[in-house]
This record gives structure tokens, C-alpha cells and sequence, in this order.
């Protein structure tokens, strides 16, 4: 069911060529912002446990767990917002909210790595520690519609890519090759939509303020 299939030069197999379709997918509903994009990222999470799991990236395969959990918290963050036909719009973080970010992907790193180096036999732990702890990041960040989550998944995806080479991962690495590209358009996306919201929300207020100030005696 999982032979190797031979695909543009390299070998991968059917768990991986779904897991590559599902996130594809993914990032692009996620780009459009549509709630949809959480129901492919718990199904690329669960198919990409396997592969992990499979590759001995223990810090990727746990990662996939909480990346479900936290999904499921994200879609419906974003669903209710489209049932109560509520604006959720992207939105900047502040210089303190940055803060809290970087300081807890620091904190996430040093004990993931520690964990994966004393307590699996995996052979990239701090590599894999400091990649599992910026996903978490940007993943808490998408869930929050946080413009910064495209610029966090960039980092975190150039460096995925030569993880996954060395981890002989080749269509893996494609995917976040692809990711990265992705991610760029969707950080340029995201803060025009961001603009836009701002300037409506601007003539809201100035058009609120002429209507009162008509209305004064």
C-alpha cells in the first residue's frame, strides 16, 4: 500500500503524495482565508504524522498532534466569526505581542530539543526542536489571523527544506519550497486585505463623525 513510487527522479510513496496534495491545498484556502483550510490542515497533520513518525522526526510527528488541536481551535475561532457574519480581519502584531512570541519559541525550542536529544534517537534534535517550536508559533499565529504567521512560516519553511533533503524527504521538500513561495504571496495578500480594512474602517469613522456633527444644533 506504501511501495516507493518513482516520481520526477526521486522515490516517495502514496502517504507522502497525499500528505503534499492536502497541504497544498491547505495554504491556499488559507491564503483566500477560508475556514475550509483547517479541515485540510487537521487531514495533512494526521497523514504527515505517519511520515514523520517514519523518518524519525519525533519532534514533527508530535508536532502533528498539537497541530490538530490547535486547528480545531482555529477553525472554529474562524467559522463562528462567519456564522455571526462577523468582520475577522488580519491584523499586525504589537512590538510586545512580538516579544511574547519570540520569547516562547525560545523557551519551546530549548525544551523540545533537550526532550528529542535525552529521550528519542532521532539524529537532528536541535534542528528539529527549533523548527517544531517556530510551527507552533505559526500556527497560533494563523489562528489569529496575525499578519507575522506568513513571515514565521517563511523562516521556518527555508529551513524545512534542507531538513528534509538530508532526511532524503525530497517531495517534502518540494512542498516547502512551494510553501515558501505560497507564504509570500499570503503575507502580501493578508496586509492588503489588512489596508483595505483599515481604510474603510477610517472613512467609518470620519463619515460617523460628519453624520454627528450635521446632526449637532
Amino acid at each position: 500500500m506504501n511501495d516507493p513510487i518513482p516520481l520526477l527522479g526521486f522515490t516517495t510513496n502514496a502517504t507522502e503524495l497525499l500528505a503534499f496534495i492536502l497541504s497544498v491545498t491547505m495554504v491556499f484556502l488559507n491564503i483566500r482565508q477560508s475556514h475550509w483550510a483547517w479541515l485540510f490542515a487537521i487531514a495533512a497533520s494526521a497523514t504527515y504524522g505517519f511520515v514523520y513518525f517514519d523518518a524519525r522526526l519525533y519532534g514533527d510527528t508530535g508536532l502533528q498532534i498539537v497541530f490538530i488541536v490547535v486547528s480545531l481551535w482555529g477553525w472554529s475561532k474562524w467559522l463562528l466569526a462567519d456564522v455571526k457574519n462577523v468582520a475577522f480581519q488580519p491584523t499586525w502584531l504589537s512590538k510586545k505581542e512580538w516579544l511574547y512570541y519570540l520569547g516562547g519559541w525560545a523557551a519551546a525550542y530549548s525544551v523540545l530539543s533537550l526532550f528529542l536529544k535525552y529521550f528519542t534517537d532521532t539524529d537532528v534534535p536541535f534542528v528539529d526542536g527549533f523548527l517544531t517550536a517556530g510551527s507552533l508559533v505559526g500556527t497560533v499565529l494563523l489562528s489569529r489571523k496575525k499578519i507575522e504567521n506568513w513571515i514565521v512560516w517563511i523562516v521556518v519553511d527555508l529551513l524545512y527544506i534542507g531538513l528534509y533533503v538530508f532526511k532524503d524527504l525530497i517531495l517534502t521538500a518540494i512542498l516547502f519550497a512551494v510553501f515558501v513561495v505560497l507564504a509570500a504571496i499570503g503575507l502580501r495578500a493578508w496586509s492588503l486585505s489588512a489596508k483595505a480594512a483599515n481604510v474603510a474602517k477610517e472613512a467609518n469613522v470620519a463619515k460617523e463623525a460628519h453624520v454627528a456633527k450635521a446632526a449637532t444644533p
